[in-house]
């Protein structure tokens, strides 16, 4: 599947300033992914430190924190992974299950997909004693 390029706005954790960004689609990549700075600078703290494994096999640590994100007009909270500067900003699955978006690679664009949920069939339904 060939990659594409979306913009997206980055909050604060108040969700009240946005910062313009623009993310590789990265359906492979667990996480969003955004360079540590632009999350400082917008107030953004890590949470905690987490392993993370590279395309590499590598295994390298990075900061995890939570901040809200807007695309094509719709905001949601989502985790964020602080990235080291230099690093490409990449949009990962976790934030397109999150939105729930999908990837149309041949027209490279998100598109909206339903979201499953899958329920207890019993759930609701009263039995009966006799």
């Amino acid at each position: 599947m060939g990659t594409f390029r979306v913009q997206i706005a980055v909050g604060d954790p108040s969700g009240r300033e946005y910062a313009p960004a623009e993310a590789l689609v990265d359906t492979g990549a667990t996480y969003t992914t955004l360079p540590a700075s632009l999350l400082k600078r917008l107030g953004v703290a890590p949470h905690e430190q987490a392993e993370f494994e590279i395309a590499d096999g590598r295994r390298i640590q990075r900061g995890v924190g939570y901040t809200w994100l807007r695309i094509d007009g719709r905001t949601a909270v989502v985790p964020v992974i602080f990235a080291e500067e230099g690093a490409p900003a990449l949009l990962g699955a976790v934030t397109l299950e999150i939105f729930r978006l999908g990837v149309d690679p041949v027209k490279k664009r998100l598109v909206p997909v339903p979201a499953l949920l899958m329920a207890y069939v019993g759930v609701g339904r009263q039995r009966r004693h006799e």
